[in-house]
């Protein structure tokens, strides 16, 4: 079963961006779907973004115009760029297979002045 770690996250200032990176335990060539969540405190898992291994990407509402996704198969990683943060943007941050059941330990995104 393919193991997924997040880093990137942080405190930024409203406005601001950050690079959440995903890495696989191995590679990802066979998994059709990639997706990025979010949970803030007190609500549910929320798909953010997600991308076919032959790139097609889907965005939430929240995300589009803002956050790209991207991956790269070979290495096994999947990136979430974020610009132009908002204070609701505040969350744990998640990647995995969109078939997935486990989440991994996420990466804390905090957006305040």
């Amino acid at each position: 079963q393919v193991q997924f770690v997040e880093s990137g996250g942080g405190l930024v200032q409203p406005g601001g961006s950050l690079t959440l990176s995903c890495t696989a335990s191995r590679s990802i060539f066979e998994i059709f779907r990639m997706g990025w969540y979010r949970q803030a405190p007190g609500k549910e898992h929320d798909l953010v973004a997600s991308i076919m291994n032959g790139g097609g990407a889907y965005y939430a509402d929240f995300a589009r115009g803002r956050f790209t996704i991207s991956r790269d198969n070979a290495k096994g990683t999947v990136s979430l760029q974020m610009s132009s943060l908002r204070p609701e943007d505040t969350a744990v941050y998640y990647c995995r297979d969109v078939l997935g059941h486990s989440w991994g330990p996420g990466t804390q995104v905090t957006v305040s002045s």
